[in-house]
């Protein structure tokens, strides 16, 4: 009954919204998670249970938007490609009125999944009612395949508390803030950008920095840029070298990339000097923390790879020459990248033939990794025979962890939310840029939030994660940020370090579900690596771009005392949400599009009531054995047991 009252006041507030859209900063005073408002459910399509396999198809361009079967926005330059998209003209009004007392049957679904994905790009031109402060609406709806994977309606729920069902502390504002973010999909869905704008900036508060300047220091090659002390030191640097003093030359440099580390040349240099005194390791470390700074310079990458090259760590030398030309897509250099991600991904392999015919295999397989390999995860396996697992690449490793994860873990095969998340999974996979991967998607019976990708791409989604985000735009964000994980090969290089298997074997004795427990060790780097392509791949199908920062605020918000298994693998903290903030606001990503509120809201109470029956069921099957335990008798109180061999008379 609450239920109904608070959905029947949320849309019979017809006045307070026009009154909220004649003045947008009423509503986004401050961060807050959006509760859920409204209600109706359809019949489901009838898709294959438990998992979906994606046939990918990689495009050009990972980063592109949807621009097939809708309207697009307004003529908006493409800041990579020199494109633009043109809008059609609409005739629908400024403010288009919702029903009062139910949600209409014909609710607009996503549109089906087209062929290209030209890329997102930042819009010059602002709506009208536009805040100049934020980029204007540069995305499309996200797409799917209507026919197939589509599910519309929603259910009223209160996705800001831990049980679902409690609505007692619904906030009215955020119960008006979440029926304008509704309307705004309505509208957004319907071709009409600008008005769904309008709603959108309406509901969401804008960044707490949002107008501050970037304090990023970007590259530095010209040494006349330096500081005076900077260039001091570069010109004793220089001298040093070209006399060939060891000292003369490291002194100054060690110093240079101390008071200027944006500067390329002395990073450069100071590493190759390093190697040239048989310090390898220096030299490395020096390059990691130079490319990690300044991950789009490219000089800096090569001499890292050809540094991990001259050391036979090919594998390594592919992965980040492979990551360079997923995060940088549109950069010159980016195919050359990709060349030679191929070239010393092949060089390893032939090394690891040889290892294998040579009978030398003992030492490729070493510390946690080979005990991993003979653990419960992967089953009984020798080292030989592990190694050839790796050879089969990232697709081999996630294949066998995955076929042992499904048979230790309850999945879910509830048509629609199977549906639901490989709908998402499908978009992530045309624009992720891995056609070697065969995508595949499984829903877990675990109530905690989280998500964990496998090598190969193979994605893990709890039922939870749909319980506990606010909208498809959170949902998506999390799983485009795991998704990064596998495309950028982070689980295949904590494989190859032996962190990967040895964090999941460490937790299985523990009881509970690997899909609740598994941590990856994923370093700060890869995180932010994660965090870019994740984001980016969210603004590329339409998604509102903040959809991952809102869902880190939130989550962080609504922890108390236990932390969701999600945050334990991933921290949130107020540095990391600014870098996502800035993230999106350097590029231009809109975070005014598609938040997906309605259809999620349904499939929301949908996982509630699964999850609800799965806890009930459990206690019943307890209650049962309980009942069908033994009883032991004891002797009565009031009737005194017989001594040996006598007789009691009844």
């Amino acid at each position: 009954m609450k239920s109904t009252l608070l959905v029947r006041w949320v849309l019979g507030s017809g006045v307070l919204l026009s009154a909220l859209l004649a003045a947008p900063g009423a509503i986004a005073q401050k961060e807050s998670p959006l509760d859920p408002t409204i209600s109706t459910a359809e019949p489901a399509p009838e898709p294959d249970p438990t998992a979906v396999v994606v046939p990918t198809e990689t495009l050009a361009d990972p980063s592109e938007p949807v621009v097939e079967e809708l309207p697009a926005p307004a003529a908006e330059p493409n800041s990579l490609e020199g494109t633009t998209l043109e809008e059609p003209a609409t005739a629908a009004s400024p403010e288009p009125a919702i029903a009062q007392d139910a949600v209409p049957e014909d609710l607009p679904e996503a549109p089906p999944s087209p062929e290209p994905l030209p890329e997102a790009a930042p819009a010059d031109q602002p709506a009208a009612s536009a805040d100049p402060t934020e980029p204007p609406v540069s995305a499309e709806p996200p797409a799917g395949d209507a026919s197939e994977n589509s599910v519309e309606g929603s259910q009223p729920t209160d996705s800001s508390a831990d049980n679902l069902e409690d609505l007692d502390d619904l906030d009215p504002q955020a119960l008006v803030r979440q029926q304008m973010l509704i309307e705004g999909d309505r509208l957004y869905l319907g071709g009409q950008i600008a008005e769904a704008e309008k709603r959108y900036r309406a509901a969401k508060p804008p960044f707490e920095n949002e107008q501050e300047a970037s304090t990023r220091t970007e590259a530095i090659t010209d040494p006349e840029a330096l500081s005076p002390a900077g260039r001091v030191y570069w010109r004793e640097a220089q001298a040093g070298y070209e006399k060939g003093l060891a000292d003369a030359t490291m002194i100054p440099l060690s110093l240079l990339v101390e008071e200027s580390p944006a500067f390329v040349p002395g990073q450069l240099l100071y590493a190759e000097v390093l190697e040239s005194r048989d310090r390898p390791e220096e030299a490395l470390a020096v390059l990691e923390r130079a490319t990690a700074l300044y991950p789009d310079q490219p000089d800096l990458l090569k001499a890292k790879i050809a540094l991990l090259a001259s050391q036979k760590k090919w594998l390594d030398a592919s992965l980040a020459a492979r990551q360079f030309a997923l995060l940088n897509p549109t950069h010159p250099e980016a195919a050359a990248f990709e060349e030679v991600a191929d070239d010393n991904l092949q060089k390893f392999r032939s090394w690891l033939k040889r290892e294998l015919t040579g009978n030398t295999i003992a030492n490729v397989v070493t510390g946690a990794l080979g005990y991993a390999l003979t653990g419960s995860l992967f089953g009984p396996i020798s080292a030989i025979e592990s190694t050839a697992l790796m050879l089969q690449g990232e697709s081999g490793v996630g294949e066998r962890a995955s076929e042992s994860i499904k048979r230790q873990v309850e999945l879910v095969d509830d048509p629609e939310i199977v549906a639901y998340i490989s709908e998402l999974g499908q978009r992530f996979a045309q624009v992720a840029g891995r056609k070697d991967f065969e995508y595949e998607f499984y829903v877990v019976m675990d109530e905690g939030l989280n998500a964990f990708a496998l090598p190969g791409g193979k994605i893990f989604v709890n039922l939870g994660a749909i319980a506990e985000t606010r909208s498809e735009a959170e949902l998506a964000g999390l799983m485009a940020h795991e998704m990064s994980h596998a495309v950028l090969s982070h689980g295949f290089q904590l494989v190859t370090s032996g962190n990967l298997t040895a964090n999941i074997v460490q937790y299985l004795p523990l009881g509970g579900t690997i899909a609740n427990l598994i941590v990856l060790d994923y370093s700060r780097d890869m995180e932010r690596q994660a965090d870019i392509l994740g984001t980016r791949m969210l603004a590329s199908t339409g998604y509102a771009a903040d959809g991952m920062r809102n869902l880190m605020v939130s989550l962080a918000t609504q922890e108390k005392g236990t932390p969701f298994p999600w945050l334990s693998s991933h921290p949130v903290s107020r540095d990391r949400v600014r870098y996502l903030e800035q993230l999106i606001q350097e590029n231009g990503y809109n975070r005014y599009a598609y938040e997906g509120v309605e259809r999620h809201l349904k499939m929301q109470a949908k996982a509630q009531e699964i999850l609800a029956a799965r806890q009930k069921k459990t206690e019943n099957d307890a209650q049962e054995q309980t009942n069908q335990a033994p009883e032991t008798s004891a002797p009565s109180e009031t009737e005194p047991p017989t001594e040996e061999g006598e007789t009691r008379n009844p």
